[in-house]
Formats: C-alpha cells, sequence, structure tokens
C-alpha cells in the first residue's frame, strides 16, 4: 500500500446522482468512491500516480432536502464538434433561454465525511517520481487549500470544502450497521466506460471500501 491521506470534506449541499433517475436527480444517501476520487485528484493528481479509496466515514446524519433548479434540456452534439475540428462551418454554441428546463432535485444537505485514501505509483511513473515526494506536496497543498479546480459534492454548485485530518477521527452520528444498498463504485474507462456497482454496508458510520473488494 502507498502513502495515505485522511481528507475532510464537508458542504451546505451534495448531490452523487443515482444513474437510474432519467430526468429528475436524486442523490445517494452518501458519497460515491468516485467523487471522493475526484475531491482528491481535483487538489492533487499526476500520471504517476493513482489514488485508491479505502474507507468512508459518515460523519453526518443524513438529510434530504428538495429544491428546482433551471437546467438545460439540449447538449452540443459531439459529432457538430468533429465536424468543425475538420473544418465545417458549424454554430456551437446554445441558447440557453430556449432550451431552459426547470427540474427537481432530491439532494443531501449539512454533509460531512472523511475520506481515507492512498496513492499507488503507476507505469508511468519516472525515476524523479518518487512516493515520499508526491505524498509531501499533496499534504503541503491539502494545507494550504490549494486545488487545480474547486471540488465539489457531486456537481459544480455545490462546492467541497476540505482540510487535512492530522487527530483522530471523531464518532460518526451512526452506530451499528446500515444497509445503503447498490451504489456506484466507479467507471472502467479502459472497458467502454463501463459502470462498477457495490453493495454499500457501512457499519458505525464507516464504508470500509477494502473489505468490500474483497468480497466482490
Amino acid at each position: 500500500m502507498g502513502y495515505g491521506i485522511k481528507l475532510k470534506v464537508y458542504g451546505d449541499y451534495a448531490c452523487f446522482t443515482r444513474p437510474e433517475m432519467k430526468v429528475e436527480r436524486v442523490s445517494y444517501d452518501v458519497i460515491t468512491p468516485s467523487a471522493a476520487r475526484g475531491i482528491i485528484e481535483a487538489i492533487y493528481w499526476k500520471p504517476a500516480l493513482r489514488w485508491v479509496i479505502d474507507k468512508i466515514y459518515v460523519m453526518n446524519e443524513i438529510k434530504f432536502t428538495n429544491v428546482r433548479r433551471n437546467e438545460v434540456s439540449q447538449k452540443i452534439s459531439s459529432s457538430n464538434v468533429k465536424k468543425v475540428m475538420n473544418g465545417s462551418n458549424l454554430e456551437l454554441y446554445q441558447i440557453a433561454p430556449e432550451v431552459r428546463q426547470q427540474r427537481a432535485s432530491m439532494i443531501l444537505k449539512d454533509v460531512c465525511y472523511i475520506i481515507e485514501a492512498h496513492f499507488e505509483m503507476t507505469e508511468k511513473a519516472g525515476v524523479e517520481d518518487t512516493p515520499e515526494k508526491h505524498y509531501n506536496i499533496a499534504l503541503r497543498r491539502i494545507r494550504q487549500g490549494q486545488c487545480y479546480h474547486q471540488p465539489c459534492l457531486g456537481t459544480r454548485e455545490f462546492a467541497a470544502n476540505f482540510e487535512i485530518l492530522e487527530n483522530e477521527i471523531p464518532t460518526s452520528f451512526y452506530g451499528g450497521e446500515m444497509d445503503l444498498g447498490w451504489m456506484l463504485w466507479d467507471i472502467d474507462f479502459q472497458n467502454d466506460m463501463t459502470p462498477i456497482f457495490y453493495r454499500a454496508i457501512m457499519k458505525d458510520g464507516i464504508i470500509d471500501l477494502k473489505e468490500l473488494l474483497k468480497a466482490r
């Protein structure tokens, strides 16, 4: 196992959208492993390393609220983008008022998680890419609040606050075991973007992904 960190992330709202909901957005009960990895990668990522989520600690009570948001019903066609790249004279824009729709969303509020993760070196690592070097850089960036882009809690409008956790992990709101059902684990980009799901079991507020991975 590589060098590890414990990252506290929190915010007023979050939405980790269930893929089975086609029109209205409905959030999972807790953050997904892929969303957790995305937060860390927004802070520090290099081709030489790969972040792996080990545990997710759910600190606050799971609470939902309903909101209505303006969204657009269309997106610019990728085929049109390719045509323009090949020299076609097409207009690549959308007029938002003409395609705007108001949609309901069931989102989480007052969320707080502690992400326990480590990184492993990849085949792209060079001689100068030592684990100690990248670990120290990651710690420095987290402590100084630096990031490549603002981490988010599922969607861009729900910004994630973050800080390093260097003391003992506080006690979660939850005790005992809770079955959160099937959740998205990650997307296999090397295999036709195949979604990978797992059965999320939370024990005393902790989702131990290492144990769940062994059980798959």
